[in-house]
């Protein structure tokens, strides 16, 4: 099962010759499963549904209750923001948290909770957005606990373990990143631990998925940094299902001279025999 996370930069900057870009790149990727983060749906079109019927895929998608904070920055109203996922096959449930955060910082994140169904059996599969200020990282925690009882909540039913995707805005050794992970500290929710994925990758692949070599990239955000994440919650199922075999990133660069979004993408397939798992 080949896996992609990506945040598409919703609609800023040239975003009709970026939404060609990043269906070109997911039309070569062939993915079975895909999150989006800051997908958008205007003047009744939405990008993931164009995106799904292009390739063939089944979607669904949440809208934040939130979107006039994000209309007000590119001066436009009616536009809405949300997540999304793309699946080979049929999304037989969903459900959809909203992430916590204080006032002066909530512009209405969101987890999106698809169930899928897959052969052999049902994949319970996320994509979340988290807060993005640099200095937020306890209001990430918080989002982290959260979505860690969220997942908990829809994984039960499958042999197939939960996978986590999503814009995470923070490094791997953030406090929220091993606070979800729960390998490198006490997990959020006990006895519920998650793999990340890149973990499997090749240690020399840049592994930058927020870039400065990609000029959409601010440059007030801080350094470049691996903040967007595949997470294949442990221990895997019988016959290792549910294991990593490749990671890497994808839509690093432009296409057609311009560049997809200001993220990377992940992708990681996922199978059912166990690679030797790096120290």
């Amino acid at each position: 099962m080949r896996v992609v996370t990506w945040n598409l930069w919703w609609r800023f900057g040239p975003w009709e010759e970026r939404q060609k870009a990043v269906l070109t790149v997911l039309r070569e990727l062939r993915p079975d499963v895909v999150g989006l983060q800051e997908v958008w749906s205007a003047d009744g079109v939405n990008l993931a549904e164009w995106l799904a019927d292009e390739l063939g895929l089944h979607w669904t998608w949440a809208a934040s209750d939130a979107s006039e904070r994000w209309q007000r920055r590119i001066g436009r109203g009616g536009v809405e923001v949300g997540n999304a996922v793309l699946s080979r096959w049929p999304v037989t449930d969903r459900a959809v948290l909203r992430l916590p955060a204080p006032a002066d910082l909530d512009d209405g994140r969101l987890a999106l909770y698809a169930r899928l169904d897959a052969p052999g059996a049902p994949v319970p599969f996320f994509t979340a957005h988290l807060t993005s200020p640099p200095h937020a990282s306890a209001v990430r925690r918080d989002q982290v606990a959260a979505l860690a009882a969220f997942v908990a909540a829809h994984r039960d039913g499958t042999g197939f373990p939960p996978v986590v995707t999503g814009d995470f805005n923070a490094p791997p050794d953030s406090d929220e990143i091993r606070l979800f992970g729960g390998v490198r500290t006490a997990p959020a929710v006990p006895g519920q631990v998650f793999f990340d994925a890149w973990e499997y990758a090749d240690p020399t692949a840049p592994a930058a998925t927020w870039d400065h070599a990609n000029p959409y990239v601010h440059p007030g955000l801080g350094p470049s940094a691996r903040i967007d994440y595949i997470h294949v919650g442990g221990p895997a199922g019988p016959g290792g299902l549910g294991t990593v075999l490749r990671v890497r990133r994808a839509g690093h660069g432009p296409v057609d001279g311009v560049w997809p979004s200001d993220h990377t993408a992940v992708v990681a397939d996922l199978g059912t025999t166990a690679p030797e798992r790096r120290p």
